[in-house]
């Protein structure tokens, strides 16, 4: 049995998360896996992803996966990547795509009247490539990392938390965004630890580490 399940429903390339969780962790057991028992029985869950929040979710449901997602989500140290943090949310602009609703708030596209940079300059969509993380409040999973460390970023949308709080890490790119929420068992970033370095090894080992609260819950039943 894994201790630690990365979720698999068919997006993206799970295999460096999984390579980068081993790295930091060596001897515990990590498995990719799309099967929802598996994922149920873990310790710890991360929940990565890339492509389109329409997709993601329609491929999510066919594996079966979301009923252990979202108990994992209610209940046991979790962790999303990139569109793994935008499907916890109520609903996405991207194909007015619903979520989980885990997390209370809208995911949005950047506003293509907003995107611009430091001088004028013209940015593009997605936004690719490194940028700096302000970190909004103190959290576990922050430990080690200092503040306004860069972090890779590959993404056309972003979260709208709608609670105070919400919001563990914000970055900058046309418009301010929350790159990290959290909410007592639940962690998750916009950006791609497994592709961010030193900062990036430091947050999967800081989660592998993670003992968060059991109670209060963080999502309604």
């Amino acid at each position: 049995m894994a201790e630690i399940a990365v979720v698999d429903y068919g997006m993206g390339n799970l295999r460096s998360v999984a390579k980068a969780i081993e790295h930091v962790a060596p001897g515990r057991a990590v498995a990719v896996t799309s099967d929802a028992a598996e994922v149920a029985a873990a310790a710890r869950v991360v929940f990565p992803g890339q492509g389109a929040m329409p997709d993601c979710m329609r491929e999510m449901d066919a594996r079966g996966l979301r009923g252990a997602v979202v108990a994992a989500a209610r209940d046991k140290p979790f962790l999303g990547i990139c569109i793994g943090l935008q499907m916890l949310f109520e609903s996405s602009e991207e194909g007015d795509t619903p979520g989980l609703a885990l997390l209370p708030g809208r995911i949005r596209r950047f506003p293509a009247r907003r995107m611009t940079g430091p001088g004028g300059t013209r940015l593009k969509v997605p936004h690719m490539g490194w940028n700096e993380v302000r970190q909004a409040a103190a959290h576990p999973l922050w430990e080690g990392i200092a503040d306004a460390s860069r972090f890779y970023f590959v993404h056309s949308y972003y979260a709208e938390p709608a609670a105070p709080g919400l919001a563990a890490g914000t970055t900058e790119y046309g418009v301010p965004f929350a790159c990290a929420v959290a909410r007592a068992n639940v962690f998750a970033v916009q950006f791609h630890p497994e592709k961010s370095q030193a900062a990036g090894l430091r947050l999967l080992a800081n989660f592998v580490a993670w003992q968060p609260a059991r109670a209060p819950r963080p999502i309604p039943a």
